[in-house]
């Protein structure tokens, strides 16, 4: 298995400015390929409101790709690159050959997401061009690793063309471990490496795992208070809202920044300010999700089935409304904008993700599933009661239980991830159970576990308290109170 360990890097300044000058050689050769594509790609298309037989065409070129933009390397070491817009003179002879050939793949990755897709068929956005901010490491191939120094607090890392480099051993590396490639990355609180390991000693992912109720769980993304997760053991999971604690003191400095001229002194360390503060907002989540993870396989599941979010959709903002003269009317942005924060700060795609990969690690296996209906249908009888959002509890009378609709919510994913979930139709506009429903073969499992994670006994709202202790303890009224 192929994994990623990441380190602190300790350079020399000598060193820094040296991964400094690398990164400019580096962003400008980016953008140089990036531009001859585009190039190409407006010289030699045809538009639509022209004809391509009446109108000159310019002569054909053959298409830049990965091999011939490699080609031209050895062209331009021979002599100092000019920068046209700065006059800036570049050395592209001190930066490794194979981190250069290592930019050509980048644009070629880029480009063929833009134009084909990746491997399952979606297309990204137009590649852009790099500006410092955006272009921030560096990949090494042929670097070694050295002994660690007395204590095993750092390692020594030897890089093409830059020499040893400190690096700070906080993490101990596993045994048997084949070093492939290294990245050195530019962040806000200084420099990073990733080191690429290769472990044979960990078996390849067997995905055909066979999923029974016993060892399967579900789980609803329930962004409600203070849970960030329902399972279908009865428990949740608490959420960690970082960016929530963290967004006055990152509005404070922003408004700092915006009052600052540009391209001053003073904007380029609040900049620097900010930067760290998203740092910090992006780790605590980061370190949430895994810890979220690792809590669930402590329970021992090999499936785990998590619904399909359209979170691109949960985040949009509302479509303008006007009225008959034309003017525009409150539309529920400005409530749904701080929806729309949560959903951005819950970070659901990174956590499946995380999940995934350390399910996978462990021998398990995460499944997202179609969560249509899974929210509103009672798991143990067919019957639509969580019909609105505000409904969060349901008091089930003839079974003396109050059914949460997270928990709910996550046993019908888990019913849907086992092929248990009735088929529901729509008819006349109202979801109607189809006939044949295999609700009653679960009925018995989801009971149990719906019992076991009973809160304190408790009426709903808008109902006596006394006629609930009736009902909850059999208590015989018929005597007389005295």
């Amino acid at each position: 298995m192929i994994y990623n360990y990441q380190y602190r890097l300790r350079p020399t300044t000598e060193q820094k400015l040296v991964l400094n000058g690398w990164l400019r050689i580096c962003r400008y050769w980016y953008n140089v390929q990036l531009g001859e594509r585009f190039d190409w790609w407006d010289r030699n298309r045809s538009y639509t409101d022209r004809c391509p037989l009446v109108c000159h065409l310019p002569e054909l070129k053959i298409s830049p790709n990965y091999y011939s933009q490699k080609r031209q390397l050895p062209i331009i070491k021979e002599d100092l690159v000019t920068v046209d817009w700065s006059k800036e003179l570049l050395d592209f002879t001190s930066v490794p050959s194979l981190t250069l050939q290592e930019v050509c793949k980048r644009v070629e990755l880029a480009f063929k997401r833009y134009i084909s897709g990746d491997k399952n068929g979606n297309r990204s956005g137009k590649p852009r061009f790099k500006n410092q901010a955006r272009f921030r490491s560096l990949v090494f191939e042929g670097a070694k690793l050295h002994s660690c120094s007395v204590g095993g607090k750092f390692l020594y890392l030897s890089l093409p063309k830059l020499g040893l480099v400190k690096v700070r051993h906080h993490r101990s590396l596993p045994d048997d471990v084949k070093f492939k490639q290294a990245q050195v990355i530019k962040k806000a609180d200084g420099w990073y490496i990733n080191l690429r390991l290769e472990d044979k000693s960990i078996p390849e992912f067997n995905s055909d795992i066979t999923s029974t109720w016993e060892n399967s769980l579900g789980m609803d993304a329930v962004l409600h208070e203070d849970d960030y997760l329902a399972t279908s053991e009865g428990n949740k999971l608490p959420s960690l809202k970082s960016f929530r604690k963290s967004q006055d003191k990152l509005a404070q400095i922003s408004k700092r920044k915006a009052s600052k001229k540009k391209g001053s002194k003073e904007l380029r360390k609040l900049a620097k300010r900010e930067a760290k503060v998203h740092q910090k907002i992006a780790r605590a989540r980061k370190d949430h999700a895994y810890n979220t993870a690792r809590a669930l396989l402590k329970t021992g599941k090999t499936i785990f089935f998590y619904e399909k979010l359209n979170l691109k959709g949960l985040t949009r903002r509302n479509n303008p409304k006007q009225d008959e003269q034309g003017k525009y009317v409150p539309n529920g942005q400005s409530a749904k904008s701080g929806l729309n924060k949560s959903w951005s700060d819950a970070a659901f795609a990174q956590f499946f993700s995380i999940l995934g990969y350390i399910a996978e690690k462990a021998g398990a296996k995460a499944m997202e599933v179609n969560p249509a209906y899974t929210s509103q249908l009672l798991s143990y009888k067919d019957e639509f009661v969580f019909t609105d959002c505000s409904i969060r509890e349901y008091w089930d009378e003839e079974l003396n239980l109050l059914i949460d609709r997270d928990i709910n919510s996550s046993i019908n994913i888990k019913r849907r991830g086992l092929d248990l979930f009735p088929r529901i139709k729509r008819r006349k506009g109202n979801p109607v159970v189809v006939e044949e429903s295999t609700t009653n073969s679960t009925s018995k499992e989801v009971l149990a576990i719906l019992r076991s994670s009973q809160k304190p006994a408790r009426p709903p709202s808008g109902r006596c308290r006394v006629s609930h202790l009736v009902d909850l303890f059999k208590i015989d009224c018929s005597c007389s109170i005295t």
